[in-house]
């Protein structure tokens, strides 16, 4: 952003006494008082409505459609959220076919590359975004330092900006206009029972090794799932990719292939799509070794059974989600939506995401409603001097834990491909659903 446009930005700008938090909780009474004679300035003419009369309706996948926090949105911000959480395919899919159904969409970057251009959506100005300058380099130019090397996939800044308010076309390098709002992101990778198992984990190929026939899984949404039988084919020396985020029909059908075989051979027990479905059967022992979530992995922890988030020599899967706002979207509802999205990036949110063991897009912001000994656990890899503690106030791990991967660093420095939207993905859709059916 030019000096021109930061001094531009800090002008139009509420200063301590007047905050757009407060303004907006005693919206004015008569439409124009105050704001249009001037005595209060920098803020959007809105028309008389009280701002609790606001209700934004927002939906996406369960990983951040949180009930605490719409009802800390109640409590701090004063309108209601109304949270619908739907899997990933119905995301995709609502957010094109039934536009006026939603206010917010809470999606990964994934889906991004695939709705943004239908119109939907509409760009965001960073002018409005206070904590802009908080978010994680790995929205903005895709490195976590400048020396990083951006990996593979559709990385969120790949598809991050547009080139104005109006466009739909993604930017090649940042602009002032965002697609979506960065919110959580974390790097996946198997999910092991060590206590079934009984021998070290460090590859991805142990996922289709015969040792584990019948007691191995899959995650079942194929822009993610293609991603993980990807890093599995190459580990195994099966498959060498040119780009695994962006793949030929001829690597899909390869890769495919391999699956098929491997499932013909009784090597997966199941394959899953929800959360839930991915606890039940690591914490039955039905499976042994799997793709996983994180919170996932706290689930199973937290029935007194073993299980680890294991890192592999390959590197992990990665993924990241934001908010983005309905094109229809105006008026006092606009405002009140970037007053969330504020509010998001302050710190509240963001400290409960790193809690579940995501990454809050704005982690300088979440590090000042985190102890010293929960951020020295969950982000810098070192031992847990008391008990880590969930969100809802569940012991999580004993003190002298050590989280699985390491620090921040350590784990989102090692991505080796992001969850990813490909040329030829009709064609993947396609060769996955044959072998889920094989």
């Amino acid at each position: 952003m030019t000096t021109e446009k930061k001094s531009k930005l800090k002008s139009i700008l509420p200063g301590k006494d007047v905050t757009r938090r407060g303004f907006l909780k005693g919206a004015a009474a008569t439409a124009g008082v105050a704001i249009g004679s001037g005595a209060i300035t920098g803020f959007p003419t809105i028309w008389a409505q009280n701002i609790k009369n606001v209700t934004l309706r927002q939906f996406g996948t369960g990983v951040s459609n949180i009930n605490a926090v719409a009802d800390k949105v109640k409590e701090d911000l004063g309108f209601t959220l109304q949270m619908t959480a739907l899997d990933s395919d119905a995301v995709a899919q609502r957010a094109v076919t039934q536009p006026n159904s939603f206010d917010i969409a809470d999606i990964e970057y994934w889906i991004c590359k695939k709705v943004f251009p239908a119109g939907t959506l509409q760009p965001m100005d960073v002018a409005k975004i206070k904590n802009y300058d908080k978010i994680s380099p790995l929205f903005i130019t895709g490195k976590l330092t400048p020396d990083s090397k951006i990996a593979q996939g559709t990385a969120p800044h790949k598809v991050g900006f547009v080139d104005g308010p109006d466009s739909t076309d993604f930017a090649s390098a940042p602009t002032q206009w965002m697609t979506l709002i960065p919110t959580i992101y974390n790097a996946d990778t198997l999910g092991i029972r060590p206590d079934l198992i009984g021998r070290p984990i460090n590859s991805w190929a142990e996922l289709l090794n015969p040792e584990f026939k019948g007691k191995a899984s899959i995650l079942n949404i194929p822009a993610i799932g293609i991603m993980d039988a990807a890093m599995v084919s190459e580990a195994m020396g099966e498959i060498t990719y040119g780009d695994k985020g962006n793949m030929t029909q001829e690597e899909i059908n390869k890769t495919i292939a391999l699956m098929i075989e491997a499932k013909r051979a009784g090597q997966f027990r199941a394959f899953w799509k929800s959360f839930d479905e991915s606890v039940n059967l690591m914490a039955s022992g039905e499976v042994v070794i799997q793709s996983m979530w994180s919170p996932a992995i706290a689930a199973v922890r937290s029935k007194g059974i073993e299980c680890k988030y294991q890192p592999l020599k390959e590197g992990y899967r990665a993924w990241g989600g934001g908010i983005g706002l309905a094109k229809h979207l105006s008026g006092l509802e606009l405002e009140a939506a970037y007053e969330y999205i504020n509010w998001y990036l302050s710190g509240w949110v963001g400290a409960y995401l790193n809690r579940q063991g995501y990454y809050s897009a704005a982690p300088d912001t979440a590090k000042t409603f985190m102890s010293d000994d929960e951020w020295g656990y969950w982000m810098e890899g070192k031992e847990a001097k008391g008990d880590v503690m969930s969100p809802e106030g569940k012991v999580m791990e004993k003190a002298g834990a050590v989280r699985d991967g390491g620090s921040y660093e350590e784990r989102m420095g090692h991505v080796a491909c992001w969850n990813s939207v490909m040329d030829e993905n009709k064609h993947m859709v396609r060769k996955w659903n044959e072998f889920i059916a094989a």
